[in-house]
Parts: structure tokens; sequence; C-alpha cells
């Protein structure tokens, strides 16, 4: 498969700079969601780069730290637990997207999102069904986001060490719904997804 599909469509068409964004954390229980919006070189692409779900912690930290440094432009942005419980997943979602292509050092002429996201931007934009396994850049925002989001569920995971949060990253495995049974909520729970259990 052609990674590069939709970035050489866009840049056929006279962009220069493409931005990939992506999210991480739209299902778990605790924790903020991330997105990361980057526009990477298209001349000098990092082999290895996929959808983040597809690959070991490893592999992710080791392309996220290349994607870093080799990015034209990269923003990573979070949308906390208590908001999302105020204006619902979807539109913290699309929110949090927003936030972090509007905070890229450099503008860019296209946005490609994941899945079926529609931003509140004045850029051109498409969005792409399963894009972070089709697209490079939409892959590199995804690898991204997966690496900053694990680091923060890792760090909360030793203020709440009852949860798990190092090996589930706040979503809803067993051994953190019998948590929330037995302990209750942390402040970093979203309330709007635990409902039954409170």
């Amino acid at each position: 498969m052609d990674k590069l599909f939709y970035e050489r469509e866009i840049l056929a068409s006279g962009a220069k700079y493409v931005c990939g964004v992506d999210e991480v954390g739209r299902g778990p229980l605790a924790g903020p969601v991330v997105c990361a919006a980057v526009i990477m070189p298209l001349d000098d692409i990092i082999e290895g780069v996929d959808d983040s779900k597809k690959l070991t912690a490893k592999k992710r930290e080791a392309l996220s730290e290349l994607i870093h440094k080799k990015a034209v432009a990269l923003a990573i942005c979070r949308i906390e637990p208590d908001v999302i419980d105020d204006i619902n997943i979807l539109q913290a979602t699309r929110l949090c997207m927003k936030n972090a292509v509007e905070s890229l050092s450099v503008k860019p002429d296209f946005v490609l999102t994941d899945g079926n996201m529609t931003l509140d931007i004045d850029i051109p934009q498409k969005s792409v069904i399963g894009g972070d396994a089709k697209s490079y850049t939409i892959g590199a925002a995804s690898i991204a986001a997966k690496v900053y989001r694990d680091n923060i569920m890792k760090a909360y995971a030793l203020t709440y060490p009852a949860y798990g949060f190092e090996s589930n990253m706040g979503y809803g495995s067993k051994a953190h719904i019998n948590a929330i049974i037995e302990c209750g909520l942390c402040p970093i729970h979203r309330r709007s997804f635990t409902k039954k259990w409170q």
C-alpha cells in the first residue's frame, strides 16, 4: 500500500505543507483524550510508521523520537475528563484536533484527519477512515499521540496506583473495573463513562 497516496494527491494540487491529525484515548474510562498534528518532510520518510495500535510500545517510542526530530512542525494537545463529561467525547475530540492544528508553528496548506472528523478550521481538509494505517502523516500523528498519552497514564498510575493505569492506560479492563467497584472513582475518571459503577 502506498502510504503517501493522499499526500502526493495534495502536493500535486499545489500544497506544500500537509498535516496529519490523529487522536488517542476516545474509549478509556479515565484520563484525557490526546491529539497530535504533525507536518512531516515527505522526501525523507521514516520506515515503519503505521497505525500506532499495530506497533509494540518499544517500536512506537523509537518512532515517536524520530518523528519529533524530523517533523517540520508538531503539536500535541489534550482535553481533560471534566471537559469530556461536559461536551461529550466526540466534541472533545474535534476540539482537541482543532487545537492541535492551530498550535502548529507552521500553518499547513491541507489537513488530513483520521476517521470521520470535520474540524472547525479555515484550512482545506479531508478525513480518511483508517487513515492511521493508510496515510504516512496520519500514522506519524497517531504514534506521537499514543506515546504522549501512554506517558501521561503511567504518571497517573503513580498517583492512583489502585487502578493499574500503567498497563490498561485507562481502558476498561476487568481489573480496572473491579478497582472502580472496590475503591470508587478517582479524579481522572470520566464520570459520563463510568455511570454504571458510580
